[in-house]
């Protein structure tokens, strides 16, 4: 990891520091997302088959998943697994349902109800990554909202493996959520299948879930297309920021940073401390976990383009962490929340050295698909309201109008729109040759 003084550093070193490693691609990412997204458009479900066969080196034989191999998946799944699995799954549950929109109606003058109902959106495609390793978390993340939401119509696809299976904890997950239809498909060819349809795989309205820096790039592609999908938000490469004091652990502290590069080569992972003395210790401790990972190599690669940070204090860590606008945000101090209410942008906040940022991952009850590339700044992390529109209604009695119809017609002229204010003032003379 590199070691930096933040107050040694200009303006233009600061912003080199805070930046994403797969933001330097940037110019190759898109062209090679947009000739996949064109090829799929163009040669649909022959093209995810070639391009299955070669980005993940295997051979289908039919891109759906079938019933049998949903009862393979559940029949061979360690049992032990599948009780954590449902157990995460309650308290996800739980956490989702307390926090769901619920629908509201206001009097908002005698006689104007002004309500607020919830629909579900009608179709749903959820993209669960698999490339280094399987993310059945990922299913619960996605599925149990949407199964909350209501939505009618769920599809789900993630990566297969060599032999041409899906991931068997994927699968069973996919069968508790509810999820109605599961492909073997991954990457930009997954998002690109969902956002715009292909003979097998059904066009989806809204699209869900993280992956790398080509699901993000395909994501971002086409939800800028009409007609194209939503998105949930750019979630790609995973990313922590930690703020840590003197007095934490620098154990806990290169844990929680080692837990997120081995995600995936592209993640990134930023330590921010006033002491120097902790910041050594932990780098020293990152080298000794790191050496012990079954997935060295992958978090070795993450930590060349990661940071160790000394600031001034704990108070400009804060404005640090707002810039860089963090996925995670772990607080290893010892009053972690005299820090929150500083905390301006950040997908999901961790507090203290007993709050790992993996509890968040899988079972805590909070949702792990969360805004990365500082998307923080402007967006929130998956809800159950990621998987509705609110759709307001009004009703206006004839008192009501005579109570607000002057107002409305008012405000029409001041921005000149005759026909608004018309449509106001010939029911209020209706209404006063009635009266």
């Amino acid at each position: 990891m590199n070691r930096l003084n933040w107050n040694a550093l200009d303006e233009a070193s600061r912003g080199a520091a805070l930046a994403r490693p797969a933001q330097a691609r940037a110019d190759e990412l898109r062209r090679g997302v947009e000739q996949i997204i064109a090829a799929v458009r163009e040669g649909g479900d022959a093209t995810l088959l070639e391009l299955s066969a070669k980005y993940d080196h295997c051979t289908l034989q039919a891109i759906e998943v079938g019933e049998a191999e949903f009862a393979a998946a559940e029949a061979g799944l360690d049992p032990a697994l599948k009780a954590a699995i449902d157990e995460a799954a309650s308290r996800i549950e739980a956490f989702h349902r307390a926090t769901a929109p619920t629908p509201v109606s206001v009097e908002t003058a005698q006689g104007v109800r002004v309500e607020r109902v919830l629909r579900p959106i009608s179709r749903v495609g959820l993209y669960v990554p698999a490339g280094t390793a399987p993310l059945p978390s990922t299913a619960l993340m996605l599925g149990i909202p949407a199964r909350i939401a209501g939505c009618p119509q769920v599809v789900l696809c993630s990566p297969a493996r060599a032999d041409g299976r899906c991931d068997e904890a994927v699968l069973y997950v996919a069968r508790i959520c509810g999820v109605h239809r599961v492909f073997k498909l991954g990457g930009a060819q997954a998002i690109a299948a969902m956002a715009y349809g292909t003979a097998s795989v059904p066009k989806c309205d809204k699209l869900f879930g993280p992956g790398n820096s080509w699901v993000t790039e395909a994501k971002l592609q086409v939800s800028g297309d009409p007609e194209g999908a939503a998105i949930d938000m750019p979630a790609g490469p995973s990313e922590v920021l930690v703020i840590a004091d003197a007095a934490a652990n620098p154990v806990f502290v290169a844990a929680d940073l080692l837990s997120q590069a081995e995600h995936g080569p592209d993640s990134q992972v930023i330590l921010l401390s006033p002491s120097p003395d902790l910041l050594d210790k932990v780098a020293a401790e990152v080298d000794r976990q790191c050496a012990a990972l079954p997935r060295a190599a992958i978090a070795t690669r993450a930590l060349a383009q990661s940071r160790l940070i000394q600031v001034e204090s704990l108070a400009q860590a804060v404005e640090v962490s707002n810039r860089y606008a963090p996925e995670h945000l772990i607080l290893q101090v010892a009053e972690p929340r005299a820090l929150l209410d500083g905390i301006e942008s950040a997908g999901s906040v961790f507090l203290g050295a007993w709050t790992p940022e993996s509890v968040g991952d899988y079972c805590s009850g909070s949702n792990h698909v969360l805004p990365t590339y500082g998307y923080a700044r402007s967006y929130s992390g998956v809800s159950v309201a990621s998987f509705q529109k609110q759709i307001t209604v009004q009703e206006v009695s004839a008192d009501g109008l005579r109570a607000i119809g002057p107002c409305t017609a008012t405000l029409a002229a001041a921005e000149q729109l005759e026909a608004h204010r018309r449509a106001i003032t010939l029911r209020l003379a209706v209404l006063e040759r009635g009266a």
